[in-house]
């Protein structure tokens, strides 16, 4: 009787790097889905006040005021550029 001994195959080492690689690639790109607000989820900005007015005001008076801007949605708020505020002469 004789026995024939099975040999064990290992996967060749540039697939296993093949699938490590495109499962990290697949995960990243579900994080960034996630983080983008692409999963169905929509950020709504709110700002407290839409218009300011002071009236009329003397040159060089120096004036401030405060508002409050929130993020009503249910996504994550992100800018791609810095915020700006617009001030209109006349308005």
């Amino acid at each position: 009787m004789s026995k024939k001994s099975k040999k064990h195959t290992a996967l060749p080492l540039p697939l296993i790097i093949l699938g490590i690689g495109g499962a990290l690639l697949l995960a990243a790109m579900v994080f960034v889905a996630l983080q983008s607000g692409l999963g169905g989820r929509t950020p709504n900005l709110a700002v407290d006040q839409q218009e300011i007015d002071y009236g009329e005001v003397k040159f060089n008076t120096p004036l401030s005021f405060q508002f409050t801007v929130t993020n009503r949605g249910d996504g994550a708020l992100r800018f791609k550029e810095q915020p700006a505020i617009q001030v209109l002469e006349g308005c």
